[in-house]
């Protein structure tokens, strides 16, 4: 049997530190730092999005069929990785 792996999380950030780095982006000139540093403005630009057609539809639902089955597939697989220990 495999020796339990430590559990490390990531460090927590501040989003002070979130905003200081988003705004040495110069890609994200739409975000404005306030007084509060822990606050910002973002502008969002809105986009109108065409109704789908049915053909779209219809291919929308079959590819989340086949990304459902691909899940269910691999849930299966760990399960056998698992239960065989074939790790």
């Amino acid at each position: 049997m495999m020796a339990k792996p430590s559990s490390r999380r990531k460090k927590a950030t501040s989003a002070a530190e979130i905003n200081s780095k988003s705004l040495s982006n110069s890609a994200n000139e739409d975000i404005s730092v306030e007084e509060n540093p822990s606050t910002a403005t973002i502008t969002v630009t809105a986009v109108e999005i065409p109704e789908l057609t049915e053909q779209e539809i219809s291919d929308r639902l079959h590819l989340e069929r086949k990304v459902e089955r691909a899940f269910f597939e691999a849930g299966k697989a760990l399960a056998q990785l698992r239960d065989r220990w074939l790790y």
